[in-house]
């Protein structure tokens, strides 16, 4: 067996690597920027079968696989320690992990659904997350998307695929409070995540 050993020279590096540390960004309570940077992304479709009890058989295995039940209702997200599941389409789902984790789940995915109709991609290094926290958060997105970011229309717990700042993303409510407001988590891809955190910056100055 032999050792193979990581040049730190050459090692993963985010696409924000060169922006603000963690908490950086603008330096108010309204908005606050970070990179989540190398979380694992698997992109899992399946349950084609005709209604609810056709795709039970699927729904049944990734929830075994993952350890919960995988959302079902348009636009939501679920979650337990280590994965989240956000609803992507009737039949796919974006299933994010803590960074290194992606590739054991996949394995654990793949065989569960031995015999089924279903795919399992990784799709870890397409995208970057970008969380933005604060009093502001609402106000700063609204002004570059189209959808309705007031809490009538965007709670905790929902997913949206929209574009904001003219650059396609997967918006995540993971929560919000009247004193410390919404926390959103923004996956974009690689190559417009530097535009996208500019954008931030100057909407939120």
């Amino acid at each position: 067996m032999s050792l193979i050993t990581v040049d730190p020279a050459t090692a993963r590096r985010s696409p924000l690597a060169d922006r603000p540390a963690p908490g950086g960004g603008p330096g108010t309570a309204g908005l606050r920027l970070t990179e989540i940077a190398h979380l694992g992304k698997l992109n899992l479709r399946g349950g084609l079968g005709e209604g609810e009890d056709g795709d039970r058989p699927f729904l049944t295995a990734a929830g075994r696989a993952l350890g919960l039940l995988l959302p079902v209702e348009p636009n939501t997200a679920r979650r337990v320690t280590g994965v989240t599941a956000l609803w992507l389409g009737p039949d796919e789902w974006l299933l994010v992990t803590d960074p290194g984790a992606e590739a054991e789940l996949a394995a654990r995915l793949e065989a569960a659904f031995a015999g089924l109709h279903a795919s399992v991609v990784d799709v870890t290094d397409n995208s970057t997350v970008i969380r933005c926290a604060g009093r502001s958060v609402r106000t700063v997105l609204a002004k570059g998307m189209p959808l309705d970011t007031h809490p009538r229309a965007f709670a905790p717990g929902e997913v949206r695929q929209t574009v904001l700042a003219h650059v396609d993303v997967i918006c995540h409510l993971v929560e919000d409070s009247e004193s410390l407001g919404a926390t959103v988590d923004l996956h974009v891809r690689r190559s417009f995540a530097d535009h996208l955190w500019t954008w931030l910056e100057d909407a939120g100055a």
